[in-house]
This record gives structure tokens, sequence and C-alpha cells, in this order.
């Protein structure tokens, strides 16, 4: 399992519950297995249910749990893709979307602190884990490494895989696939261009808009000079400095420096000054998760420098 969620979950008591149940449902009352009885691939799952149709349905196939809230812009970003590849799984795993305002005693089971958060349940056990709103190549990464280890353990996997429909492959967007191609190669023009073509079209497009986000900054972490936060030491009244400085110390993971030197900056200056560097702190704050510590933090920081 991911750093994230490592060590923050015992399932056992679940899986030893829904192991003694087994002989009643071979008795008579059948046990989730496979998709839900509607041919879903996507089911909403609620404190009451999670034993049923989370623990139960994983000693037959593997349930992707995605911790989600409305209030969650990269939940937003994530959920469609996960919702897409699920459907086209053709029941080899079923997507299980919980969300932690209505049912907090979930997220508190895995220990969640941060969302979006996904965990893989395989055998009445977490089997991994990951956090944020990773790009679709990579979610599919490691979907296919995860169903490869589970196969024989996990009937409903290779029958899935047997009916013909467990090795369907989702139709990729091209205009994505383009812009992380030309992102991947160091061409930022020509990923920022790819990314802007989409939401021309879709101005909607939560996914575009994040990545254009990192796009953008990533160009710009590669002119990074260290020179700048001398600079920027020297003459706090130079606003170019202080904000070269503070993609610098962003870049080499100085989350808490970057963010606290332009709060700062806004506290002693007002006008259009003030709005620049505001406009900056808040670009880099759509970086992250924005349920990141950091990040609420420092706009609980932001809040009080302005008002």
């Amino acid at each position: 399992m991911s750093a994230a969620l490592s060590g923050a979950v015992d399932l056992s008591g679940l899986k030893a519950r829904a192991e003694t149940a087994r002989p009643q449902q071979q008795a008579g009352a059948p046990a989730a297995s496979g998709p839900p009885a509607d041919g879903a691939a996507v089911i909403e799952v609620t404190e009451a249910t999670f034993q049923t149709e989370v623990v139960e349905r994983s000693m037959r196939q593997l349930v992707v749990v995605d911790l989600w809230a409305e209030w969650c812009g990269p939940c937003k970003q994530l959920s469609p893709v996960l919702e897409r590849l699920a459907a086209a799984s053709g029941g080899a795993w079923v997507l299980a979307k919980v969300d932690v305002d209505a049912n907090p005693r979930i997220a508190q089971l895995f220990g969640v602190q941060s969302i979006p958060t996904v965990v893989a349940i395989g055998g009445g056990q977490p089997v991994d884990a990951f956090s944020g709103a990773l790009p679709e190549p990579e979610i599919r990464k490691w979907l296919d490494s995860l169903l490869d280890a589970l196969r024989d353990k996990l009937p409903g996997i290779r029958a899935a895989e047997e009916a013909g429909d467990g090795d369907a492959e989702p139709e990729e967007d091209s205009r994505f696939t383009e812009a992380e191609d030309a992102f991947e190669r160091g061409d930022f023009a020509a990923a920022e261009a790819a990314y802007q073509r989409i939401l021309d079209a879709e101005p909607g497009n939560e996914l575009a808009k994040a990545a254009l986000t990192q796009v953008r900054f990533a160009e710009r972490a590669t002119e990074a000079d260290p020179s700048a936060v001398e600079r920027a030491e020297a003459d706090p009244s130079d606003l170019d400095a202080q904000t070269a400085a503070a993609d610098y110390e962003l870049a080499e993971g100085k989350v808490d420096d970057a963010f606290a030197r332009l709060i700062s900056v806004i506290r002693r200056t007002a006008g259009p000054d003030r709005n620049r560097v505001r406009e900056h702190l808040v670009g880099l704050f759509e970086l992250f998760d924005a349920a990141d510590e950091r990040v609420m933090k420092a706009r609980r920081d932001l809040a009080s420098a302005l008002f």
C-alpha cells in the first residue's frame, strides 16, 4: 500500500464476519459476487452497506473504493475517469464511491488525510492505494498491475476475462494523449496548446484545467533561478524576485516557505501589487489537492492578511 494508508487499515474483523457468513450465504442467501444485480459497474456505498458491497464483494472481485466529497475539485476530475474505466472493465472490478462527508467513519477507517483517495480492496483487505487525481495512463497501469496480481485469487477477474470483456480497453482521448506526449518530451508550449484546445471546445473540462495549471508551473520551474531567493531577500519590494523565489522554493519542495513568502508580501502591499501577488499565490494553490493541510493553512493565513 501507499505510504498515505500504510498501517492505517485493519479490515480483519470485517473479513472474519464475511467468512463466517459464507455458510449461510451458500445455504440460501448469495454473497455479492461479480457486478451488482443491475449490472452497474459503479455503486454508491454507505457505512450501512460497506460490509456487503465492499468487504464481502472483494472476496470474489476487485473493489476500488473512491473516497470523495462534493466540495473537492480534484475529485471531480478523478471520479469520471474511474467511472469510465470501471464501465469498460466488463465486471473485472467494481467502483465503490464513498462520500466522506456523509460517511466519515469509512474515511476514518482508512486513515484518510486528503481526498480524493482511492483504495483497492481484494480478499477483504486493502491491497494498494493512491491519493490525488492521477493522470489516466497512470491509473490504467495501476489497475492492470492489480488485476494481474489478483487474477488467481479473485475468481471474478478471471470470469470477466473469460467472458471476453475483461481485456476491453476504454477508448483513449487522443487530445489528452497528444498533450501528455508533448509534456513528457518537455515541449511545454505544445502541451499547453493541446490542453487549451480542449478547453476552447469544453470550457468546463476540469481535468484539462488542472493539467494546464501543472504544465504552466512545470515550464516556470525549469527556469527557476536559485539567485531569485537572494534577490528577494535583498529587496523585499521586488515583486518579480518574490514570485520567482516562491516558484523556486515550491519546485524544491519547500511548499510552506513558498506560501509564507507570498503571504508576507501580501501583508505589506496594497492595490495592484497586492492583487498581483495574491493571484500568483492562488495559482500555486491550484497545483495541490484542495484538502492539503498546507494549502488549507495558507488559505487561512491569506484571509488573515487580506482582511
